[in-house]
């Protein structure tokens, strides 16, 4: 009996060791990098290669044998090839029977083949068992252990067991594993990595155009009036003060653009009276790229700031601070301090600092390391309520400065109005509906459509029928 338990628990540890190998077809970069990262989460194994005897750049502590033998080892499999390479998986077609075959293989474009990859493969080995995962991991991630920018890890298969096996591989190598469903889903996977900021393309548009809007505005009003009217170059203004009028102008639209679906969303559900019907898809993804439209403003105030610091160091500037001394000097004059331009600069300055550090509060609270750390009432707080807040001193910031300027013509070169005056537009539209919603009868009717009230569909009146008949 003792020899019999004996040979059982070999045997059993054989299998143990055997269900833990992990083979690995492939030696290029991923095949070799997520061969070093399995070695150091305590997984033994195996590269199967056409050519065994070549194996001085794998990973140390690592076995080299040819397909067959490789494919003996493991019930895990990682196909680390591309596509064109699948063709030698069809002669291993019956030592595939039953085996978990993960495909982590990517295209060059998007939508490159009618079917996914991991679909071809799934046809090419009918008896294995296809898992697609790990395609959205870098090598690179993989080889130095920074994993934060890539740490999730799709996982779609048709077969439930052989998806969680994958799964815990993924736990164990410190990734986090995201069940995707069938197999069907394997297409989105691969065009996944393909993709090019794709949540960023929205706000990254709309920030280019009203870049380019306001640089050719400005010019236009600032530096090609001045020159056509009163003969004057003053192009030099295209390096600082031009960019120092786009920046504060397009960050302020930006951070408008951030609350403004908020807003027509709940007016959107005050018209219909519930909240379950879905908004426009438009509305949808303008409210699904709020936080990267958050962020491009912060980097433009954030430059604002910049090129406002450096205004007293400019050489343009100093000349006029001492042409304007030369001048008082030679009319032996003094000019009085003038307290109300004194209030307003210095208003002017400390609504821009209050607002740009309610800024810097909003970008720092979006990133995930601190999101992760707060409840949903301090998020909702700091991003909602804080967020309007800090609309609302920019907006005074910007009015500040403008001050009496919309109310006198010369201000209107060619009847245009001024940058900043354009900047206000949307913000002050935000803050006005942004009112309207706060008021007590309004904000009780949306907590109560939002907590799941429904308004009464009217009845329609219904047509009476008169029976001519009863009338004679």
């Amino acid at each position: 009996m003792p020899e019999t338990s004996q040979m059982d628990n070999s045997s059993a540890g054989e299998n143990a060791h055997k269900w833990d190998t992990i083979c690995i077809f492939g030696t290029g970069d991923f095949g070799r990098s997520l061969g070093m990262r399995l070695l150091k989460s305590g997984y033994p194994v195996v590269f199967g290669s056409r050519d065994p005897k070549n194996s001085t750049l794998l990973p140390n502590g690592a076995q080299v044998l040819s397909h067959t033998e490789a494919l003996k080892t493991s019930k895990i499999i990682f196909l680390a090839v591309h596509r064109e390479n699948y063709d030698f998986l069809s002669s291993l077609s019956d030592l595939l029977d039953g085996k978990v075959l993960v495909d982590v293989s990517n295209n060059l474009r998007m939508n490159q083949y009618p079917e996914s990859n991991a679909q071809y493969l799934s046809q090419l080995v009918p008896k294995a068992n296809v898992v697609k995962g790990f395609n959205t991991v870098s090598a690179w991630a993989l080889q130095s252990g920074s994993l934060d920018a890539s740490s999730q890890v799709f996982v779609c298969g048709d077969d439930h067991k052989s998806k969680q096996l994958v799964m815990d591989v993924a736990r164990r190598l410190g990734l986090t594993p995201l069940d995707q469903g069938s197999l069907l889903a394997a297409k989105e996977l691969e065009n996944y990595p393909l993709q090019l900021f794709p949540m960023w393309r929205l706000p990254l548009i709309i920030t280019a155009g009203l870049t380019v809007f306001f640089f050719i505005y400005c010019v236009v009003i600032d530096v090609i009036y001045p020159y056509a009217k009163e003969n004057k170059d003053v192009s030099y203004r295209l390096a600082i003060s031009i960019p120092n009028r786009i920046f504060p102008n397009v960050s302020l639209i930006l951070l408008g653009l951030v609350y403004l679906p908020g807003v027509i969303a709940a007016f959107i559900q005050l018209y219909r009276g519930t909240k379950y019907k879905r908004f426009p898809d438009w509305l949808d993804r303008w409210m699904l790229c709020r936080k990267q439209l958050g962020l491009v403003a912060l980097t433009y105030a954030f430059l604002h700031v910049l090129y406002t610091f450096i205004i007293p160091t400019r050489y343009s500037v100093r000349w006029r601070w001492m042409h304007s001394m030369i001048e008082e000097s030679k009319k032996n004059k003094t000019l009085q301090l003038n307290k109300v331009l004194s209030w307003r600069v210095d208003l002017y300055f400390a609504l821009g600092m209050m607002g740009f550090a309610l800024y810097v509060l909003l970008g720092i609270t979006s990133l995930p390391s601190v999101s992760n750390v707060l409840n949903w009432r301090e998020f909702r707080f700091v991003q909602s309520k804080l967020g309007h807040v800090t609309l609302l001193l920019c907006t005074a910031h910007a009015a500040v400065f403008g001050w009496d300027r919309f109310l006198q013509s010369k201000w209107y070169r060619w009847g245009l109005p001024q940058a900043y005056m354009l900047g206000m537009v949307i913000p002050c539209i935000v803050l006005v509906l942004k009112l309207i919603l706060i008021t007590p009868c309004v904000d009780r009717m949306i907590t109560r459509i939002r907590q799941g009230w429904q308004s009464k569909p009217k009845n329609k009146k219904v047509p009476v029928h008169i029976n001519k008949s009863s009338l004679i």
